[in-house]
C-alpha cells in the first residue's frame, strides 16, 4: 500500500482491526468445536466400560457406531478448516 492509500483508509482501520479479531475468534471457536479428541476419549471410556462389564456388547456396538460416525464428520470438517485458513 502506498502512503496515499494508507492515509485515505486510516479512518476504517479500527473496523479492519475489529473484523480481524472477530475472524480469529470464529476460527478458534470452530477449531475447538471440530476437535476430534473428546470423541476419541469417549471411545476409550466406552471400551473401558465394555471391559469392566458395565455395558453389553450390543450397547457398545451401537454407541461405538455413533461415535465413529461423529469422529469421521469432525475429522472431515477439521481438514476443511485447515485448508480454508
Amino acid at each position: 500500500m502506498g502512503l496515499i492509500t494508507q492515509i485515505l483508509t486510516l479512518p476504517v482501520a479500527p473496523v479492519r482491526g475489529t473484523v480481524w479479531v472477530l475472524d480469529q475468534v470464529l476460527l478458534t471457536a470452530e477449531r475447538e468445536y471440530y476437535d476430534p479428541e473428546p470423541v476419541r476419549e469417549e471411545l476409550a471410556a466406552l471400551e473401558q466400560q465394555l471391559l469392566d462389564g458395565s455395558i453389553t456388547s450390543d450397547e457398545f456396538d451401537a454407541r461405538e457406531d455413533e461415535l465413529l460416525d461423529r469422529l469421521e464428520w469432525l475429522e472431515a470438517n477439521q481438514q476443511r478448516l485447515h485448508t480454508d485458513s
